[in-house]
């Protein structure tokens, strides 16, 4: 195996360096964070390239890193379309939502919501959802990062936990969303950095020809087959077969979940607050759908150049005892770099997992301070100059703890579901209010309570039903036979959360205040007239 032990201590001096680097960063950023908008959303100083990578930074995820190189490398073409539904999901991002987000809200997604319904009963599920999402995301963001680091540079599963969520806490305590912007901007870059190097080391193995890498692709003996398997074959991950007759069905959810959600995801739509305009935050949307749409190509390079140059014997095996893809693009790194580019691409790997656990810790905390501490609980009013900071830091150390004791708690189980759930409650109950309060004047608070509550509860239940939850072998956490089918619930659960913000509006009395108020919004939201500008701080 390339693997060995000797290479742990540049790894873990290039950690440090970057937790030292990122530590003044915070340092700087907390003698800025005074008030709520620059707490919340960094003064609305980011410039669009800035929250482009900052965009980009948040949305590349460990998962993307290292999950979509080794699915790639191990089931070949269906990896590479797993990674395209990532890419996609922008054009929802910059086309519906980005704009009318920025010029109607004010530092979360219920701000667009209450702009025209009642705050309250909207803002709770709001909060409700978007804490769902955030927590669940991140509890597999732990778990995987604890596992990954633990491999990496030899650090156990739990102080690995625990050290990534004392360091999120760091820059979401005492940074707010400054730090957290400027953590991403430079795990993005360096992201970037180390897909540009591994894709060219790739290719200069295989004469930067591309003919001739797609040419030792598809006879790649990777798995050890015989005759071996065409990686650019489509189906093998999620070709329809006779223990899994749901596999294309499956997929099709997948990618639903994956386009529709990116939309409604909390992490994501915070973005947008941070930019002055919405020009701005266009501009934002059109860095990070290129810089994003980059790496997705460039994974599909050292994705497929590891099943060209390693062996199966290479890669350590999961505790299912099969291939860790995780480990696929630093081993293929150590293989053709060295120590020095593995411990690069390791860093890289830590802090992607922490770009990502504080971004998901700020829109958590940002929801309750602002939607449903100040906003149901207070009507609306702080009791105490920056009450709401001081509660959303509580909030951010309450959530950031609770990640850590789940993650610890849920380590020897496979929660990559949770990543799916994720996509899957964005898409089924945060995408349908927001876009039919954008474009539909008859909705009103009913349907948007209806339409969350339903988007949200049916995705969990179905995803409790299906057989990630439930395997008769023993292998999930309910030793029985799954009743819904699929692993992935949008193909269902997000015509559902549609379905109920539509009956709810027509089953609820008309609104004449949120009708009147439609034109209005639909003014503001396309040409900003009235929106909150930069403010210097």
């Amino acid at each position: 195996m390339f693997f060995t032990l000797a290479f742990i201590k540049p790894a873990l001096g290039l950690f440090l360096v970057f937790v030292a680097l990122t530590l003044v960063i915070t340092w700087f950023s907390a003698r800025k964070a005074k008030g709520s908008a620059a707490y919340f959303a960094a003064g609305r100083s980011i410039t669009g390239w800035q929250n482009g990578l900052a965009v980009a930074g948040d949305y590349m995820s460990a998962a993307s890193f290292l999950g979509i190189s080794g699915i790639i490398c191990l089931k070949g073409y269906d990896g590479f379309m797993y990674s395209v539904g990532f890419l996609v999901a922008y054009l929802t991002v910059l086309f519906l939502v980005a704009e009318p987000l920025r010029n109607a809200g004010k530092y979360t997604m219920a701000d667009l919501l209450a702009y025209r319904l009642s705050p309250r009963p909207v803002r709770a599920m709001a909060s409700l959802s978007t804490l769902t999402v955030s927590t669940f995301y991140m509890i597999a963001q732990m778990v995987g990062a604890g596992g990954i680091i633990k491999v990496l540079i030899g650090v156990e599963f739990v102080p690995a936990v625990i050290g990534v969520g004392v360091l999120m806490l760091v820059y979401v305590v005492f940074g707010g969303m400054l730090a957290t912007t400027w953590v991403q901007i430079i795990k993005a870059i360096l992201l970037m950095a180390g897909a540009f190097a591994l894709s060219w080391m790739v290719l200069s193995r295989h004469d930067y020809s591309l003919t001739t890498f797609f040419n030792a692709v598809s006879v790649a003996d990777y798995a050890g087959t015989k005759p071996p398997v065409n990686l650019l074959d489509p189906g093998l991950a999620y070709g329809a077969t006779a223990k899994n007759p749901w596999g294309a069905v499956d997929f099709l959810s997948l990618a639903l979940g994956l386009v529709l959600g990116t939309a409604g995801l909390p992490h994501i739509l915070v973005r947008f607050y941070t930019v002055p305009d919405a020009k701005t935050a266009r501009v934002s949307v059109v860095w990070a759908t290129a810089i994003i749409g980059v790496f997705y190509i460039l994974t599909t390079f050292f994705g497929f150049g590891a099943a060209t140059l390693l062996k199966i014997t290479d890669i350590p095996l999961d505790a299912a005892g099969k291939p860790d893809g995780n480990m696929v693009a630093p081993i293929l790194a150590q293989a053709l770099g060295g120590e020095w580019f593995f411990a690069f691409i390791s860093a890289v790997a830590f802090a992607t997992i922490l770009a990502v656990v504080a971004g998901l810790t700020m829109s958590a905390s940002t929801s309750f301070a602002h939607d449903f501490y100040t906003n149901v609980i207070h009507h609306g009013k702080e009791h105490r100059p920056g009450e709401e900071v001081r509660v959303a830091r509580i909030t951010a150390f309450v959530v950031g703890a609770m990640s850590i004791f789940l993650a610890i708690q849920l380590r020897s189980l496979n929660v990559a579901f949770l990543v799916g759930l994720a996509f899957a409650v964005a898409a089924s109950a945060n995408l349908p209010v927001i876009l039919m309060s954008i474009f539909w004047k008859r909705f009103n608070t009913t349907g948007a309570v209806a339409g969350l509550a339903v988007g949200l509860g049916s995705s969990m239940l179905l995803i409790i039903l299906s057989p990630s939850i439930m395997d008769p072998s023993g292998a999930a956490f309910i030793k029985a036979e799954p009743i819904f089918p699929l692993k992935n619930p949008g193909i269902v659960s997000i015509p559902l959360g549609f379905l109920a913000a539509w009956i709810g509006t027509l089953l609820g009395a008309r609104d004449p205040n949120a009708e009147s108020k439609f034109d209005e919004l639909n003014v503001r939201a396309t040409t900003g007239l009235g929106a909150e500008k930069a403010t210097s701080h």
